[in-house]
């Protein structure tokens, strides 16, 4: 889509956003008319200098999967209390043992890096179809979730799949065949991950080995496929806005362009941004707010965002998001009910999944009101 499509500004900033929706061919699209400049839409107001970098050297903790579990669960456990990230490496030891020895020297997820690179990379007509808001069908092509909530739009394009708890029965059908195979097969290798860090969670609280995957923790799982294009004007606009994930725990996949920031207090109360740098091999592990509910503030979900870089290649990124899966009216969620006594009250209160993600789903994604919403008073 040429930016000279697009309608004066003066037109309003709802004309804007329904004609970039309505060519149907998103961020990319944009790239590929040659824009020179990022648009009015894309815009943030001094995006990046707020709160400062940390000194180089600082990064988020690594655990390592090949430990002996006690010791991964002491490490997931520390990391998850105090930084609410990590980097997790030998990924491959969560499979089973044969699953596992093959997938040590395969090129996972890498291959799906470059599946997802390809649906993105197709000619706008091969996409455009794809393209839609709807996710009636648990697949969805488009760009920026809450393009019609936020103050200003970020630089990325995504492929949303719904893959639990109520998976559609035709979804592979579903995903854009260029990356189709290679999606579902990390799917399989990221949810073993997932319940291997929920047993390690777990442990990591005090309580038995399957108490979050019990509570259904592994059984919701959102995919999404970030595409973030070269950008002309980086300093102008963000990949990702500040914010936490909603659910218990995201496994994230991603590319070597680099991109992601974690907000971290040291010791001495100092915030600051900290790059997570692309490490060969692992894996970046974040608690969403769910988790940080259900642990009663035993583990931290923590802002992070994802900043334009001046690198002509585009960035990829795979996150699967993992939720509780139980989600009748009659199916409650709040601090695990083993972790609250007289000693240690519960501090948020309970609510169903319908009414979490009905909140979640009310804002716009930079918000920082979402865990307020269900903290009881002290």
């Amino acid at each position: 889509m040429a930016s000279s499509s697009l309608p004066a500004p003066a037109a309003g900033r709802a004309e804007l956003l329904k004609a970039f929706d309505d060519a149907r061919t998103g961020v990319r699209g944009l790239v590929e008319s040659g824009v020179s400049s990022v648009p009015e839409l894309f815009r943030h107001a001094d995006p990046y200098a707020s709160i400062p970098l940390a000194p180089p050297g600082v990064s988020i903790p690594v655990v390592d999967l090949s430990l002996p579990p006690h010791l991964a669960a002491a490490a997931a456990a520390a990391a998850a209390r105090t930084w609410g990230f990590f980097h997790l490496v030998n990924h491959h030891h969560a499979l089973p043992a044969a699953a596992a020895a093959a997938a040590a020297a395969d090129d996972y997820p890498e291959r799906a890096f470059a599946a997802v690179r390809a649906f993105n990379e197709l000619p706008a007509r091969e996409r455009a179809p794809h393209f839609s808001r709807a996710v009636d069908g648990g697949v969805n092509y488009s760009s920026n979730v809450d393009l019609y909530n936020s103050p200003a739009a970020s630089w990325r394009d995504t492929i949303q799949i719904l893959l639990g708890p109520n998976r559609h029965p035709d979804l592979a059908d579903r995903i854009p065949a260029a990356c189709r195979a290679e999606v579902l097969e990390w799917e399989v290798r990221a949810t073993a991950v997932a319940r291997a860090l929920l047993r390690l969670l777990s442990q990591g609280l005090g309580l038995r080995p399957e108490a979050l995957e019990d509570a259904s923790c592994a059984d919701g799982k959102l995919m999404v496929c970030h595409y973030y294009p070269h950008c002309p004007e980086p300093e102008r606009t963000m990949g990702i806005v500040p914010h936490t994930d909603p659910g218990v725990l995201t496994v994230l996949a991603q590319d070597g362009v680099g991109g992601l920031q974690v907000k971290h207090q040291d010791e001495d109360g100092k915030i600051s941004w900290v790059d997570v740098k692309p490490v060969p091999g692992a894996l970046v592990i974040n608690v969403g707010d769910l988790l940080q509910i259900m642990s009663n503030d035993k583990y931290t979900s923590v802002e992070h965002r994802v900043v334009m870089n001046t690198r002509e290649e585009p960035r990829v990124s795979i996150g699967i998001f993992f939720s509780p899966g139980k989600r009748g009216d009659s199916v409650f969620y709040g601090p695990l009910p083993e972790l609250v006594s007289s000693e240690n009250p519960p501090k948020y209160r309970n609510f169903t999944m319908s009414e979490f993600y009905g909140t979640f789903f009310s804002r716009d994604l930079a918000s920082k009101a979402l865990l307020d919403n269900f903290k009881l008073s002290s």
